[in-house]
């Protein structure tokens, strides 16, 4: 039996983690945040990927047979290279072979659903944008949709801060939206592709049009996730259920604890992971 790794630069993949205990409650999860190192957003992609693959193979160490990278920048920069490159290898000698999935690909297979005029803009980390992820994977789904894209590289850095409802986080806030509005106004669609950002979710509803929907990921990759599991049986029924989360950082985790649980909703108590090689 094994558990649902949940791995992330820090914070930001406990809003996610959140929606999969609400939409998953009976199965098994293992969270890591790689405190450490972050934030991953302005790093190269072969860093990115180094940093993920490394959380991700302790996560396998930690009976994880399934690892949900719920991290946008990682995502976009390692998610490939890993499932076509490293796994293959990685399982070549496993009699049940690893499984790693993302948070980008099930949120762009739903956009063009939810927006009218076929304009949606996307707010996120610098990493995330460059990728251009977003722009390619979407073009898959919905070629007709037109994305619009901003970094918002202070976002994190405000959050992690605990700056969130001032004066000064609504100015920049306003900031990086007025600009992203300000390539097409017809824009009815906004994703936070980045997990951090339903923190600051009263302020961009100031600044976000009314007609304007915001999606946050948390409850799209769950619900995607509920629907891999149902297209895969054998693999559901090899995951553990006894409704438990454990928590791990790599930074020092009593300093994790007390912002961890603004970001989970719920009190946080995490165990140091060492996952530096």
């Amino acid at each position: 039996m094994s558990k649902i790794g949940v791995c992330d630069s820090g914070y930001g993949g406990l809003t996610i983690l959140k929606e999969l205990k609400v939409a998953l409650p009976q199965f098994d999860f293992v969270y890591l945040g790689d405190n450490a190192r972050a934030p991953y957003g302005d790093r190269s992609f072969d860093v990115v990927h180094e940093y993920t693959w490394q959380c991700v193979k302790w996560l396998f160490e930690k009976d994880c047979d399934l690892v949900i990278l719920a991290c946008n920048t990682a995502s976009a920069k390692a998610l490939r290279v890993i499932q076509q490159v490293d796994l293959p290898k990685y399982n070549a000698t496993l009699k049940y072979p690893k499984r790693v999935l993302g948070v980008i690909r099930p949120t762009t297979e739903v956009v063009g659903n939810l927006t009218q005029t076929g304009k949606v803009g996307i707010v996120g980390t610098l990493g995330t944008v460059k990728s251009e992820s977003y722009v390619i994977e979407i073009e898959k789904f919905f070629p007709q949709v037109q994305v619009f894209q901003e970094a918002c590289p202070i976002w994190v850095h405000l959050i992690e801060n605990e700056l969130m409802g001032l004066e000064g986080t609504d100015f920049f806030v306003k900031y990086h939206l007025d600009r992203l509005f300000h390539q097409n106004s017809d824009i009815d669609t906004l994703i936070l592709a980045c997990t951090h950002y339903p923190l600051l979710l009263s302020s961009i509803q100031k600044v976000v049009p009314k007609n304007a929907r915001i999606i946050a990921q948390g409850e799209i990759v769950a619900s995607s996730l509920v629907h891999y599991l149902d297209r895969h049986v054998d693999f559901s029924e090899g995951l553990s259920k006894n409704s438990s989360v454990e928590f791990f950082t790599s930074e020092i985790y009593k300093d994790f604890n007390s912002l961890a649980s603004v970001f989970y909703g719920e009190s946080v108590f995490a165990k140091h992971a060492e996952i530096l090689e």
